[in-house]
């Protein structure tokens, strides 16, 4: 009897998997065209230079943050912790994390707090779009 449940939910959750990826997919890229409509003359989001600003390294007013590798650890599939507080975070990867980068509205307010607290200014459009066009792909 437990086999044939265990069966059963593995069943389920393989046939909802798709549905919620692909939602997921549906959401993030409801996200980047929101931003890409801030940006005049848009080309694109590239993800080698989301990448460069996952790994950059800057000093700010608090030591204990010098990058979002400072919670998020160098490989973005990875558990994180933040800094200052010692919470445990979810890998920001989209593998590994897959509603990260689907409510706008969160999305929005993270970028508000931690572009402020890791590089000392607000993300530009361009940035944020680059961003989640590099952690899609991890």
């Amino acid at each position: 009897m437990m086999k044939t449940a265990l069966f059963i939910a593995a069943a389920l959750l393989t046939a909802v998997s798709p549905a919620l990826a692909a939602e997921g997919a549906a959401a993030r890229q409801a996200i980047l065209k929101t931003y890409q409509a801030e940006i005049p003359g848009f080309t694109g989001f590239d993800a080698a230079r989301g990448e460069a600003l996952y790994r950059s390294v800057v000093a700010g007013s608090d030591p204990r943050i010098t990058g979002c590798t400072s919670c998020h650890t160098a490989n973005p599939r990875q558990p994180g912790q933040n800094a200052k507080t010692g919470r445990a975070i979810d890998p920001v990867a989209v593998s590994a994390t897959p509603d990260r980068f689907t409510d706008a509205d969160r999305v929005e307010k993270q970028f508000s707090r931690d572009c402020k607290t890791v590089l000392n200014r607000a993300c530009t459009a361009q940035e944020k779009g680059d961003y989640i066009t590099f952690l899609m792909g991890q």
